[in-house]
């Protein structure tokens, strides 16, 4: 039982640490610029093909993009906006919900075109 331990502890460690490709990325191009009016923009690449940019206005708005590539050697891309809507990412990567039902359609579009109308009289609504 002790060796069975042993041996899965020594799995997990052995996945956990990073291949040496990753390990000894290095930064080959970083920019950055921010100015007065809280405007921003940045940019960089490492050698193991992680990139990221990103461009926008200090707690207001922003804008970016990012790639890397995933374990099984699979390109993720990645681009996105945040702003007083919040955060909205794409990517072919990122789970997407199912079609909405033909029926749900059809019930929206009702509830939509047909507006609750109460009718008060006395103190009982219909």
């Amino acid at each position: 039982m002790k060796f069975f331990i042993l041996t899965v502890a020594l799995l997990a460690v052995a996945q956990a640490r990073p291949d040496s490709f990753d390990a000894n990325a290095e930064t080959r191009e970083f920019k950055s610029d921010l100015q007065e009016d809280g405007s921003y923009s940045y940019q960089y690449q490492t050698s193991n093909g992680i990139a990221q940019q990103e461009q926008g206005v200090g707690g207001h708005y922003a804008s970016g993009s990012s790639a890397y590539y995933s374990p099984d050697g699979q390109l993720i891309q990645l681009t996105y906006t945040a702003d007083e809507t919040g955060y909205h990412p794409q990517g072919a990567h990122l789970p997407t919900p199912p079609p909405i039902p033909a029926a749900i359609l059809r019930s929206l579009e009702y509830i939509r075109t047909h507006p609750q109308q109460e009718q008060r009289q006395g103190n009982r609504f219909f």
